[in-house]
């Protein structure tokens, strides 16, 4: 049996994070994963996320993403490797819905640059794109994109270096705390020990948190992403292509620039079909993922196919609001998770990582994640 000073179950986005800011101070640590980092059957997958600041959700997660930029901005310069480009967001829709209204919001609240246009001027100043008559746009220079898998397995390369262990390829059967000591058992019978377990176990949370969220469910949804060709050189990102979020009457759809001159990513945010097992996920190309996102591409993006040249389908773990879920266990003192990041997670992982390093370590954190915790849930 090993012992280490914390243990962490998912070493996906989150846990790779976490991993490494545990072994940046020194600490014992494990992580723990059934698959390789940047793995492509989970939810940190797809080459690209958007990462932004004027934060339409909820503007408590601006102070967290200010710091999520400067932690990313230290991970590149430590690894040598480009993993933020900033390329600007345009985000469309009604200027009383809930995202042009959320951006403006938090933009005010926090002095977030940003830019307001009409319908027209958005089409003049954005090439490739049409805004609907009852439509507004707003810009924000200062988002970009993040390289998804670069971003984990970049986290987990350092971690390494810097003393932790990764276990890889193997399943945890079950964890328990007692005494001030976690232990985690493998499916091999192999088990670890630990002072503190961290769980980021991404879709699969409902069954390895299992009673600290017995009252706080969180559902997975199948999402499809969608690579179409691209007719026009406005689209590209080393032509100025923007990344892009519109809110429809029939959904919210997203999609970045042409990063290699071909096609172009685009997504539909909203929705997703119930997944009840995330290791039998239905992974093949449907009818039903390409016709809402065509029917978008054909109203709003002038010079782009409308059959994905390829797709992948990566996974919502939602919580009950949309927002995450970051809090000690509530039945162990020593353990703590993080779950249901609904879709739009990832651009924090890095200061959400250091938050949970933080709390195994420590027992509480400085990071503003207060309105993230099971309290807010506690009248159920």
């Amino acid at each position: 049996m090993a012992t280490f000073d914390v243990i962490v179950i998912g070493c996906g986005g989150f846990g790779s994070s976490c991993v490494y800011h545990l072994a940046r101070r020194g600490c014992r640590v494990l992580g723990v994963d059934r698959f390789l980092p940047g793995h492509d059957l989970g939810s940190s997958h797809g080459d690209t996320r958007i990462i932004r600041q004027a934060y339409f959700e909820h503007a408590d997660y601006v102070p967290l993403l200010r710091r999520s930029y400067e932690l990313w901005h230290e991970l590149e310069a430590e690894s040598g490797r480009s993993l933020l480009r900033i390329c600007g967001l345009m985000q469309a829709g009604s200027p009383t819905g809930e995202v042009l209204t959320g951006v403006r919001r938090a933009a005010a609240c926090y002095s977030i640059p940003i830019e307001n246009f009409s319908a027209r001027l958005a089409e003049r100043t954005f090439p490739g794109f049409k805004i609907s008559d009852e439509m507004e746009a707003v810009f924000e220079p200062g988002a970009g994109i993040l390289a998804v898998e670069d971003c984990v397995r970049t986290y987990a390369q350092l971690a390494c270096q810097r003393g932790a262990r990764l276990l890889l390829g193997a399943a945890v059967e079950s964890w328990a705390s007692e005494d001030g000591v976690t232990r985690i058992t493998m499916t091999s019978g192999e088990t670890h020990e630990a002072a503190a377990l961290v769980l980021t176990p991404g879709a699969w949370a409902s069954s390895l948190v299992g009673a600290g969220l017995a009252k706080v469910p969180v559902e997975v949804r199948r999402k499809v992403l969608l690579w179409n060709p691209v007719g026009a050189g406005c689209y590209s990102i080393d032509a100025g292509g923007v990344t892009f979020l519109f809110e429809c009457p029939d959904g919210v759809f997203y999609g970045f620039p042409s990063m290699d001159g071909r096609t172009l990513k685009c997504g539909e945010h909203s929705r997703g079909e119930l997944v009840i097992d995330p290791l039998l996920v239905d992974r093949s190309l449907r009818e039903s993922d390409i016709a809402p996102v065509a029917s978008f591409l054909g109203r709003h993006l002038t010079h782009v196919g409308l059959r994905p040249m390829r797709h992948a389908v990566c996974l919502y773990s939602m919580s009950p609001d949309g927002n995450f879920l970051v809090d000690r266990h509530p039945g162990h003192r020593n353990v703590f998770f993080g779950a249901g990041f609904s879709g739009h997670g990832f651009k924090f992982t890095s200061a959400i990582g250091e938050a949970l390093a933080d709390l195994a370590t420590m027992g509480s954190t400085d990071a503003p994640i207060g309105f993230l915790s099971l309290r807010r849930f506690a009248s159920r």
